[in-house]
């Protein structure tokens, strides 16, 4: 895995092969290495072949519905994943967040702004490491915002953040999982437990507390816009620059 993005491998999966085609060659331009596939079978053997860095796939594929290989890329490792679909209902959305999607970009779409999701997701993974767990002894940092698992600590600069216990949680499970959208549902169960799936104000909540002092010790405004709402679907890190 490279977390460089000169390089990087990319699996494009569209079954459109007119798309297929340009957007593979736009992503060229940009020095990335692509592989391409029209199906679901094509695109799993495409990825067991050569497991690429990322994989930009469509949901409507003609042989298998595209959530299918999310769930068998995502039951295999943590490979990124953003989604291309023109499928543009929250719904849609949080069905292939929450099978395993890490994001979700709805067509039409600019090569501008796919670029940008791709290179946040790439800065995500090169943060935090490719098993979307902290690696040097469990420290994410993101910016300048330093969170420690051990010592239970955050901090933005040398400023230290104090946050509860569940604060502390719920922004370790947005930091910790490649590409930065997290959904309401795996929030929910991550940190409160499975009985509350449909709690999403619980999220709503504790994120405010959480920004709010985020700001407090960032008086410069160099995380703003870390933790982005992503209307009826959860929330997404967008890492500085």
């Amino acid at each position: 895995m490279t977390t460089d993005l000169a390089g990087a491998s990319i699996l494009l999966v569209e079954d459109d092969r007119d798309t297929r085609h340009q957007v593979a060659e736009l992503l060229r331009r940009h020095a990335y290495r692509i592989s391409e596939a029209g199906d679901a079978a094509g695109a799993m053997a495409a990825f067991r072949a050569e497991p690429p860095d990322l994989i930009l796939l469509d949901l409507g594929l003609p042989d298998r519905d595209g959530l299918t290989v999310v769930e068998q890329v995502r039951s295999a490792g943590p490979t990124p994943i953003l989604v291309l679909s023109a499928r543009d209902r929250e719904a849609d959305k949080v069905a292939a967040l929450e099978a395993g999607a890490d994001d979700y970009l709805a067509k039409p779409f600019g090569m501008a702004e796919l670029q940008a999701r791709i290179s946040a997701m790439f800065r995500r993974v090169g943060a935090i490491g490719l098993t979307g767990r902290p690696p040097d002894l469990g420290v994410v940092r993101v910016g300048e915002l330093v969170l420690d698992v051990a010592t239970h600590t955050v901090r933005v600069g040398s400023n230290p953040v104090h946050l509860t216990p569940l604060e502390f949680k719920v922004l370790s499970v947005l930091l910790t999982h490649p590409g930065g959208l997290v959904t309401y549902g795996r929030l929910l169960r991550e940190v409160w437990g499975e009985a509350y799936d449909e709690e999403a104000h619980y999220v709503h909540v504790y994120v405010g507390q959480i920004r709010r002092k985020l700001r407090k010790a960032d008086p410069e405004g160099r995380l703003s816009g870390l933790i982005e709402p992503e209307p009826g679907v959860g929330y997404r890190i967008q890492p500085p620059a």
